[in-house]
C-alpha cells in the first residue's frame, strides 16, 4: 500500500507545508482513501498520484478546521471534474450538518450519492480488504485515530516444489490452491504439503490530534506502521505559555519504542519548524531518534512510502523530488 502525504503542518499553511491530509493507496483496489481533508488539500492533489475521482472514503479524525475545511471545495470539485463515483465521509458527530450547511448554503448539486457517516469510539466498518476501527484520542475536542488491520493473505503455493515433484503448472493448482487434494501420475498431492504459510496482514493507525500517545495502549503493540503527530519537540512545548493537547516528538518516541512499534511516520508538525519558523525541522528528527530505535520519518508534503506486505517501509518519494 502506498500513502502520499498532502498535507503535514499543524494549525495553519506555512510555505512548506499545508494543513493535514493523507492519501492511502491499497494495492489491486481502484480506489483509494483520504484521511483528513484540510483547507487546500484538493490543490495538493493536482500535483499527486492520487486521483480525486477515485476516491472512495474520507475520514475526518476531528473537527478542528486544519483537518476538514477543504471537504467543501473537494466535494463542488469532484462533480466539476465528472467523476460522479460514490463516496462515503466517515467522521465525528457534527460533520453531516457542516457538509449539509455548506453545500445547501452554495446551491451545489454533487450529481453522486454522497453517504455521511457519523461514528463513535469503538465502531468499526469493513473497506475493501481492512477493517477500519475508530479509536478514541485525547484533545480539546473528540479526536480519534483510525486502525487499519488488513486481512490475512493466503498462503502462495510452493511452485518449485510441485515442479520438483513432477506436478507441472496446469489446473491442478487452482485444486491445491483451494485445499483440495489431487492425483497426478500415480502420485498424490496434498495442499498441506505445498501451501506456504499464510501472509500476516498489515496494521496501521493514523491519528489524528492527540495529547497522549499512551491512549491508544495495546493497539500500539507490535504495529507495522504509526502515523501520528509531533508538533513540537519537548523543549519548545515547555515553554508554551498556555497548554496545548499535542504530543511531542519526545513522548511519541518514548511510546512508540515501547510498544515495539515497527515503523513511525512523524506528521503535524508546527510552523514554528522549518523556513517558515525559528526552529530547524532536524530538531524534531533528532529527539525522535534519540527515544525510538525504529525506522521512521518526519514527513513533508508531497512525501511517498509504500508499506510492503513483510512489512517493511519504502520512501518512494520526497518532498524535494
Amino acid at each position: 500500500m502506498r500513502l502520499t502525504f498532502l498535507g503535514t503542518g499543524a494549525g495553519k499553511p506555512t510555505k512548506e507545508r499545508n494543513v493535514s491530509a493523507l492519501a492511502l493507496q491499497p494495492e489491486q483496489e481502484r480506489g483509494w482513501y483520504l484521511f483528513d481533508c484540510g483547507e487546500g488539500t484538493q490543490h495538493r492533489l493536482l500535483q499527486s498520484p492520487p486521483s480525486p475521482g477515485k476516491l472512495s472514503a474520507v475520514f475526518i479524525s476531528h473537527l478542528h478546521g486544519d483537518h476538514y475545511y477543504g471537504l467543501p471545495g473537494l466535494l463542488s470539485s469532484k462533480t466539476l471534474d465528472g467523476a460522479f463515483r460514490p463516496l462515503t465521509v466517515y467522521g465525528p458527530p457534527g460533520i453531516r450538518r457542516f457538509l449539509e450547511c455548506a453545500l445547501d448554503l452554495s446551491e451545489t448539486s454533487l450529481g453522486y450519492r454522497l453517504d455521511i457517516v457519523e461514528f463513535e469510539a469503538g465502531q468499526s466498518w469493513r473497506t475493501g480488504r481492512f477493517t477500519v476501527t475508530v479509536l478514541p484520542l485525547v484533545h480539546s475536542i473528540e479526536s480519534y485515530a483510525f486502525h487499519l488491520h488488513e486481512d490475512d493473505a493466503a498462503g502462495r503455493l510452493d511452485e518449485g516444489k510441485l515442479r520438483a515433484d513432477g506436478l507441472e503448472p496446469s489446473p491442478l493448482y487452482g485444486e491445491l490452491k483451494r485445499g483440495t487434494t489431487v492425483t497426478s501420475g500415480g502420485r498424490i498431492y496434498r495442499p498441506e504439503d505445498y501451501l506456504l504459510p499464510a501472509v500476516r496482514g498489515r496494521r496501521i493507525v493514523i491519528a489524528g490530534d492527540n495529547a497522549e500517545p499512551e491512549v491508544l495502549a495495546e493497539v500500539l503493540d507490535g504495529l507495522d506502521l504509526l502515523v501520528h503527530e509531533a508538533t513540537y519537540t519537548q523543549a519548545v512545548y515547555d515553554r508554551l505559555t498556555r497548554g496545548l493537547e499535542h504530543t511531542t516528538a519526545r513522548q511519541l518516541a518514548e511510546s512508540a519504542q515501547r510498544h515495539g512499534v515497527r515503523h513511525l511516520i512523524a506528521t503535524h508538525i508546527s510552523a514554528r519548524y522549518g523556513g517558515s519558523g525559528r526552529h530547524a525541522t532536524e530538531e524534531i528528527e533528532k529527539e525522535i531518534a534519540a527515544g525510538y530505535r525504529g525506522t521512521f520519518h518526519v514527513a513533508a508534503d508531497f512525501d511517498r512510502f509504500r508499506l510492503v506486505r513483510e512489512g517493511v517501509l519504502v520512501r518512494e518519494s520526497s518532498a524535494d523530488r
